[in-house]
């Protein structure tokens, strides 16, 4: 029996711990049904008797307290809302807790921004995690000794897992059921709950936001000119030049700023430019590759690919306006 502790966080998103338990008792459900017995045991845990969420829209009652748990095999952390430094401060005693699990042995999964408990209580100090791309430039600024990789659907560090952004933690909770069940009992709960199983990258998904929240004012001066500018030609050494400095000096206090390359911006900014055009749908794609600054299809393709996960022509083709006449 693998037992499984929910944590009723403070300001957690409400739908992500009901998917979660729904999830894990309809596997139980699947095994019955195949006369099989359940796998989960799977209880709501928390500091108190009752938690109020949304204003007091809704509320729950956990199973069992914090301080009564002493065979957690996995402990899964929901998804947060609102302001995530407030969350934080709100579940230090939670995030403690799940950190002195992690190291008796249980592994503890996080669900979207539910990953900046973990990062707070420093168990991804030096590894992989994923979250939603809305908030990626932010866990880069708090927690800058992790390797955000907020292109990946979900991430699996020894016994730590993360997932990205909205209803990706479905993708992380079928990986879950996929290491304890099998296969084969994963692809029945994808099929049942609709999910695609093996989606691993949310890089189509991510709108680009360079980390504007840090303190160097020209820095962010040469990031909105390059925002600003970026269909236009220009060298790094012209963008050092306009700025005052150096180019070593440039390029050590760009990247130190914005956690990027000022080649990286540069390309972020331009594939974000693209994608708005594809979206439209009214230029070709070779139109949108000149438009966006670039001159070689092959490198457009290849740096959009890199960054988007897919093609120009997919993602046209995905998301572009359907135009009719009028």
């Amino acid at each position: 029996m693998v037992h499984i502790y929910i944590l009723t966080v403070r300001n957690a998103l409400v739908a992500s711990i009901a998917d979660c338990r729904h999830l894990f008792d309809s596997v139980n459900d699947f095994l019955a049904e195949k006369g099989k017995p359940a796998l989960f045991d799977v209880k709501l845990a928390g500091i108190t008797a009752e938690v109020q969420y949304e204003n007091g829209t809704f509320s729950i009652r956990p199973d069992v307290l914090l301080e009564k748990i002493t065979d957690a095999d996995l402990i899964i952390v929901p998804a947060l809302t609102g302001d995530l430094t407030t969350a934080v401060m709100l579940n230090r005693e939670y995030t403690l807790w799940a950190a002195s699990q992690y190291k008796e042995g249980a592994e503890v999964a996080s669900l979207g921004s539910g990953v900046f408990l973990l990062a707070f209580s420093g168990l991804l100090k030096g590894r992989q995690c994923t979250t939603h791309w809305s908030c990626a430039n932010e866990l880069k600024f708090y927690y800058p000794a992790i390797e955000v990789v907020d292109e990946r659907m979900i991430t699996d560090q020894q016994g730590l897992y993360s997932s990205g952004g909205g209803n990706a933690y479905w993708n992380l909770l079928l990986h879950l059921v996929e290491k304890y069940a099998g296969r084969e009992v994963a692809i029945y709960a994808a099929k049942y709950f609709a999910v695609d199983l093996d989606k691993n990258m949310q890089s189509p998904f991510i709108v680009f936001h360079g980390l504007k929240d840090h303190d160097d004012d020209i820095i962010r001066d040469a990031q909105a000119y390059i925002e600003k500018h970026y269909r236009e030609k220009f060298t790094v050494d012209e963008l050092a030049l306009r700025f005052n400095m150096s180019r070593r000096t440039f390029e050590r206090r760009f990247k130190k700023a914005t956690r990027h390359t000022v080649a990286e911006y540069v390309q972020h900014v331009r594939i974000e430019g693209a994608k708005t055009q594809l979206e439209i749908g009214r230029r070709s794609v070779q139109e949108v590759m000149i438009y966006t600054g670039y001159t070689d299809m092959q490198t457009f393709r290849e740096v959009f690919r890199r960054i988007t996960g897919v093609t120009p022509v997919d993602y046209k083709n995905k998301y572009a306006r359907r135009l009719t006449d009028s």
